[in-house]
């Protein structure tokens, strides 16, 4: 999981608090769990994967190529993805021109999505990061989000609010069955590379 919150190690993170029971939901499967608080690390701007002296992604990236599931989380700020989710996907794009037995090297790997916010636009949010994510080659299940927010305008965050909770730890669960069992599914039956 990388969690794009803007809040840096150790401050209390609304997005890792719901992360946290996709995370349990993913355990209960017998999934081995890393998370990336992505705002933590240094990764520097630019869409290679490598971008030098300094740039932390090249160990991010490892964990990537070694995970067959990746869970994005991020908050929403006006509207749209945090500036660190839009980080993390800039710099996966350069995984679009790696490849693995002609196919891009995120093929027969899911992902999904998780967003929180007091404001509306989660589903804007979750659309634009799939969509990335699918760009790249990751495998994306149906229903593979959930969220939380308490409708348009300002207001209470999740650690703040109980309301819809429920909800949003009930599609979580979905979230985390989905990936799994999709993820299962490729490992039977893999994409093959694309036709040339």
């Amino acid at each position: 999981m990388i969690n794009c919150t803007l809040k840096p190690s150790p401050q209390t993170s609304n997005t890792e608090a719901l992360a946290g029971a996709v995370i349990t939901a993913l355990q209960g499967y017998g999934v081995e769990m890393d998370i990336v608080r992505a705002v933590d690390p240094d990764l520097k701007p630019g869409v290679e994967s490598d971008m030098g002296e300094g740039d932390d992604w090249p160990a991010v990236h490892d964990k990537l190529l070694a995970s067959q599931i990746l869970v994005i989380a991020s908050p929403t700020w006006l509207g749209r993805p945090s500036s660190v989710a839009q980080r993390v996907l800039e710099r996966m794009d350069a995984m679009l021109s790696e490849t693995d037995d002609n196919r891009s090297v995120a093929y027969n790997r899911v992902a999904g999505v998780l967003v929180t916010g007091n404001e509306d636009g989660a589903h804007h949010v979750i659309s634009e990061i799939s969509g990335a994510l699918g760009d790249i080659g990751y495998t994306i299940p149906g229903q593979a989000w959930t969220y939380w927010h308490l409708g348009p305008g300002p207001g209470p965050d999740y650690l703040d609010d109980d309301r819809g909770h429920d909800w949003s730890l009930s599609t979580g669960r979905a979230l985390a069955s989905n990936l799994v069992h999709t993820a299962q599914a490729l490992t039977t039956s893999p994409l093959p590379a694309p036709p040339s």
